[in-house]
């Protein structure tokens, strides 16, 4: 290994250290658009692993939204997250943000472009205010566990980042590991001319290093000689850069996806909680990845900036897979985890994760259950990798399993089908306080409400009521109608469904506060 050397910006204005009385803001954004299937079939296309609680009572995204808190940087944090999300998933998304307590800036994505153009809007938008603001570039579904670890990391990213580098923080490889993307590491460097003080100054004694290159996931012999070389670590997703930096860096790099960034920016217009983007002019952006489309290019090109590698100790995992989440998991004397109604017998190295059924493992041993409402994976936990391919067969086959769980939510509150069969299905509905359904009619089928928490008020055509605990409602075929809770606690209710179809698709919305069509 070379000796350390000073990390020097590029010349351009956009890439200088700042002088040392300048404060730039150090801003959390945050990319919730993914989908993941190896987490099926706790995760689904519509409720996917950032949104659920694997590791505790808050999601992935809450943990995130609270990961760089009491970061003492050298610059300002700023008040608000920048949220990226999928518009598909917003609701839930904005929900279990305004849980968090966090002023967010939500910004929707129309349609998935991958991490580039989602990373280049978040930019967009902190430039439209601070130009130069430091971004903290996390995406929503990893998971930490040492959070002074982390923060020591991003301190000192945040430096090298001021000095106007764009920073990748590695993983010092543990295994060969074929899942995962690689960094090659270069020269070591030194802490820039300029760094502040920060987390009991922790930052200064982690050792970044240039960054050579990025590589793809390898083959296993690959990976094993990565390994060895001790010259290659993982990339953990995570960046740090100024957002002018990052702006350049993709004008130069990818000129269509800024192009197409900056016409979906400036078109789009705030929504109540969202931001949304102008749809044609974001759907136009190439898909790219952030590692594609400017990361792997630096090693060759540095007219628009330079590639620093920084370390994260931290108990970092991206949860890409059950026997991830196994891995990071407290264990019993026998290497099982268990979640949720479990038991263990004469089992070892077991996964076991139930919704609401009792899972019993007897005499199992590196295995993999996971038990939904709706849906029960067996696994070798060797073979968790392909869960996606049943998830693949599961869509290819029309099953609703891949997209959506039996328990399903809205802006309004959840709905779980607890029955069905033909022409009749069975609705366990919950409605939040003040919330309400759209203005709707059906073609189809008729509904019986049946209330047994709470207070329902009632559209039927020209009708308005009041149905209490204990009531029930009739909504006619073809009558337009409306579920409101006017209490101060959840609406609980049970509703009948029956007709010759029951899909969800057969409805016609005439007064929406949520914006649905």
């Amino acid at each position: 290994m070379t000796a350390p050397v000073t990390a020097t910006p590029a010349d351009t204005r956009s890439t200088q250290a700042m002088p040392l009385n300048v404060k730039l803001k150090v801003h959390p954004v945050i990319l919730a658009g993914g989908s993941g299937t190896r987490l099926w079939p706790m995760s689904r296309e519509q409720h996917p692993k950032q949104l659920i609680g694997l590791l505790g009572d808050d999601s992935l995204l809450q943990s995130t939204t609270r990961r760089l808190d009491g970061l003492e940087a050298g610059h300002p944090l700023a008040e608000q997250l920048v949220v990226v999300a999928n518009e598909e998933q917003r609701f839930t998304t904005a929900e279990q943000l305004r849980t968090s307590g966090k002023p967010t800036r939500l910004i929707l994505e129309p349609a998935g472009r991958d991490t580039a153009p989602a990373l280049t809007v978040a930019a967009l938008s902190i430039a439209a205010q601070d130009e130069d603001g430091i971004m903290v570039v996390m995406p929503a579904d990893h998971a930490v566990t040492d959070i002074d670890g982390f923060h020591a990391a991003v301190a000192a990213g945040v430096q090298h980042a001021a000095a106007g580098h764009i920073v990748t923080m590695g993983i010092v490889p543990t295994r060969a590991e074929t899942g995962y993307g690689y960094i090659r590491i270069g020269a070591a460097l030194c802490m820039p001319n300029d760094a502040r003080a920060t987390d009991a100054d922790a930052a200064g004694k982690i050792g970044a290093h240039k960054l050579d290159r990025f590589v793809e996931k390898p083959h296993l012999e690959l990976a094993q000689r990565y390994i060895e070389s001790q010259e290659y670590w993982w990339n953990s997703g995570i960046f740090i850069m100024r957002a002018s930096t990052w702006l350049k860096a993709i004008r130069h790099f990818q000129p269509a996806i800024h192009e197409a960034c900056e016409a979906a920016f400036a078109g789009g217009k705030a929504d109540g909680d969202f931001f949304r983007l102008q749809r044609d002019a974001f759907s136009a952006s190439p898909s790219n990845s952030i590692d594609y489309a400017v990361m792997e290019q630096l090693g060759n090109d540095q007219t628009a900036a330079s590639g620093v590698v920084v370390p994260l100790q931290a108990g970092w995992s991206d949860v890409g897979s059950w026997d991830a989440i196994w891995d990071i998991s407290e264990k019993d004397a026998h290497q099982n985890v268990g979640r949720g109604r479990v038991m263990f017998e004469g089992a070892a190295s077991t996964f076991a994760h139930s919704e609401g059924r009792l899972i019993a493992c007897v005499g199992t041993q590196d295995l993999v259950v996971v038990e939904t409402a709706d849906a029960i994976l067996v696994a070798d936990k060797s073979r968790v990798q392909d869960v996606k391919k049943i998830v693949g067969r599961i869509r290819n086959d029309g099953g609703l399993e891949a997209a959506n769980h039996r328990k399903v939510h809205r802006p309004w509150g959840n709905y779980d089908s607890v029955d069905t069969g033909e022409r009749f299905q069975v609705k366990r509905i919950v409605v939040k306080p003040g919330a309400r359904l759209s203005l709707q009619m059906h073609h189809h089928r008729a509904e019986h409400w049946i209330v047994v928490r709470g207070t329902a008020l009632v559209t039927r055509g020209e009708e308005r009521f009041i149905v209490s605990e204990n009531e029930s409602a009739y909504i006619p075929l073809g009558v337009t109608h409306r579920l409101e809770n006017p209490g101060k606690m959840p609406l609980e209710m049970i509703e009948v469904q029956s007709g010759s179809y029951l899909g969800e698709d057969d409805i016609v919305r005439f007064d929406d506060t949520y914006g649905r069509q």
